[in-house]
């Protein structure tokens, strides 16, 4: 069953994953309201997608301003003509000891991935309430949300943290027919585990690239994960099969986190 016709707003989709969600959304019908601070990269993936034949609009927006969350919502319901799907996707990592941690780096980190989705959860609700219409929302966790890893402590608690939020929201919210679950990807080939690999190697005493091959080869499906991936699963979510189910925080990371 497809999402055609529907009105997706996807966060953080000026590039990587969020950029691979909104693609995959747009090529199984929906219409994508592209959200992120990166203006220029927006108005190129708005272009791929019209190139797919569905609409495309794109919103300048920093996930830590609640009051940015609501109006991208409000954007996209006005150029598009409806809201029926938000994707939390917007997040940072940071890479280093716990005991490296500056407040500044603590603060920001559970602003964009925290808090980010909070907004994103208040706006979408506050907007199907309103229309008094049945919906998606669907956030971005990891497998770092499920365990914790060393050098990447802050980035698995805030992530901890989206697994709360994804379970309470979802009951909160069923009675008006919104279900809320998240995606937890594994080993991603994006910009963010570059970093990654970029933090871990003078910590670790390792060569650039070690930690990327090592975690790769702790796959069981023998292959680093691609957005496409990653999409795909989003996809479902935001499809009428997974309507009957809500509050979960799914692995999908090809054999490394078993739950």
């Amino acid at each position: 069953m497809s999402i055609k016709g529907k009105v997706a707003v996807v966060t953080g989709s000026a590039q990587g994953i969020g950029r691979g969600i909104a693609l995959r959304l747009a090529q199984d019908g929906a219409d994508i309201c592209l959200v992120d601070m990166q203006i220029e990269k927006l108005q190129g993936v708005a272009e791929e997608i019209r190139k797919l034949g569905r609409k495309a609009c794109a919103f300048q927006c920093d996930v830590t301003n609640r009051s940015q969350v609501f109006e991208a919502v409000d954007y996209a319901e006005k150029e598009l003509g409806g809201f029926d799907i938000i994707v939390n996707n917007a997040g940072i990592c940071i890479t280093k000891p716990l005991e490296k941690i500056s407040e500044e780096e603590c603060e920001r980190i559970f602003k964009i991935n925290v808090f980010g989705v909070l907004w994103g959860i208040q706006a979408a609700a506050a907007k199907l309430k309103a229309n008094k219409k049945k919906g998606k929302i669907i956030s971005a966790r990891s497998i770092a949300g499920h365990t914790a890893w060393a050098m990447l402590g802050m980035y698995s608690s805030t992530k901890f943290a989206v697994r709360g939020l994804t379970q309470a929201a979802a009951q909160e919210l069923a009675p008006f027919g919104i279900n809320v679950n998240s995606y937890c990807p594994g080993i991603v080939d994006t910009n963010m585990w570059t970093e990654i690999d970029h933090g871990c190697a003078p910590e670790k005493g390792v060569a650039t690239g070690e930690t990327w091959k090592a975690s790769v080869a702790g796959i069981a499906l023998g292959r680093a994960e691609k957005p496409e991936d990653v999409a795909a699963f989003v996809s479902y979510l935001a499809g009428p099969d997974s309507d009957y189910m809500t509050g979960q925080s799914v692995l999908i990371d090809g054999g490394i986190v078993y739950n």
